[in-house]
């Protein structure tokens, strides 16, 4: 199959890299090659150009106007060299295994979502290429043991005891839960079940669904007759809204309403408005307050994107992993195994807060839970990194 390579210096839009705008002339040194694959078209799309490609962009966009990236002392432009992955696992692969075999680029970043870097974590792994996946989530690649590999989203574990922690504070005494029947919804919906263990709260109803599930009314009509305390869902941004539009819609109402991908995405509070959002759970760990450096990023951002706001959880964990991959560039140049080795072994200071990484896994960041307060998605548990107090939700 024939791939359409963009290569792009610093313009273009997330949905559509502008083609060869690389100005070698303005530059005196030799760029650096940045590849990657990403979903422009099919199912990911809403997610990928949410969460990750508008920050390659931005990243590029920045660097480049301070000159250059910092090779260890050498400013060097930055050239990104990416294509549409069109939300196919083989087709991301194929991508990637050429990026990093034939094409040999300096660099590589990460794809979107759990199941892509499930299938390309090995390949970066074999080719020795440093990988900051910041839409990843899975104990599997964690068990992978692949040195080159760092996640950098809270995992399940930790994401799930924050959640039951914080019903259980709450006197939560029953839940219901709808997951998605794929990597990502199988192993939030384990780990809450172990998290559930001894808390004292009951799951009454938990069913899965099928990918590019069209309708959850039958399923959200059985779990109102059962009347939980809170509903869980492990859900991907079409399916969050879904759930949301149509628990509204059938006045499902329980005390806590906890939705997962796509809750933090500024689309969610669009689409809900900010009245039918207020209230709402869902994963999340920062917002502009949570640092100077996430309001100055949460600004920028916004400004380049035409008043497109970062999610308020997957977007500060792509641009730390990004910060993480600039200072490991400065520091020790292009030697992907000095750069894997400073990721290892490094607490970063980043927009999020630390991050230190133990194996694959990301075990500086808590696990947290976000909630719709307002027209913004505060942190509300734990309390150590809240940005607001957990407040009441009220009926849709």
């Amino acid at each position: 199959m024939v791939q359409q390579t963009k290569r792009t210096l610093l313009k273009g839009t997330a949905a559509a890299v502008g083609a060869a705008t690389f100005a070698p002339h303005l530059f005196a040194a030799a760029p650096v090659r940045v590849g990657y694959a990403m979903a422009r078209t099919g199912p990911w799309t809403g997610g990928a150009q949410v969460s990750q490609e508008p920050n390659y962009l931005l990243w590029a966009e920045q660097q480049n106007a301070a000159g250059g990236l910092n090779v260890k002392g050498e400013k060097r432009p930055i050239e990104l060299i990416s294509s549409d992955d069109r939300s196919d696992i083989e087709t991301c692969v194929r991508s990637y295994e050429k990026l990093m075999g034939s094409d040999k680029v300096d660099l590589v970043l990460p794809p979107w979502g759990s199941n892509a870097n499930f299938a390309v974590a090995p390949l970066a792994n074999r080719f020795q290429y440093p990988f900051l996946a910041p839409t990843a989530l899975s104990r599997r690649l964690i068990e992978m043991k692949l040195p080159y590999f760092f996640l950098l989203l809270q995992q399940p574990k930790p994401m799930t005891e924050a959640l039951v922690d914080m019903l259980k504070a709450n006197g939560v005494k029953t839940i219901a839960v709808v997951y998605v029947d794929d990597l990502f919804g199988l192993e939030n919906y384990a780990a809450l079940k172990v998290a559930l263990q001894g808390s004292g709260i009951q799951m009454v109803e938990d069913k899965s669904y099928p990918g590019g599930v069209k309708d959850l009314s039958p399923v959200l009509r059985s779990m109102k007759d059962k009347n939980p305390d809170a509903f869980v869902g492990f859900t991907y941004p079409p399916d969050t809204i879904l759930a949301s539009k149509q628990a509204k819609e059938i006045g499902f109402n329980p005390k806590y309403f906890y939705a997962s991908v796509g809750t933090a995405f500024q689309l969610y509070r669009n689409v809900m408005t900010p009245a039918g959002a207020e209230g709402v759970l869902g994963m999340g760990s920062w917002n502009s307050k949570t640092s100077p450096g996430a309001k100055a990023y949460f600004d920028a951002h916004t400004k380049k994107f035409g008043g497109k706001e970062p999610d308020r959880w997957a977007s500060g964990a792509t641009w730390a992993g990004l910060e993480i991959l600039t200072n490991a560039v400065k520091t020790h140049g292009l030697d992907r195994k000095a750069i894997r080795d400073y990721v290892a072994n490094t607490t970063h200071k980043t927009i999020i807060g630390d991050i230190k990484f133990a194996g694959s896994e990301n075990v500086g960041t808590p696990g947290t839970v976000g909630q719709w307060q307002k027209g913004e998605f505060e942190v509300v548990w734990p309390a150590k990194v809240a940005t607001a107090k957990l407040a009441p939700k009220p009926v849709w």
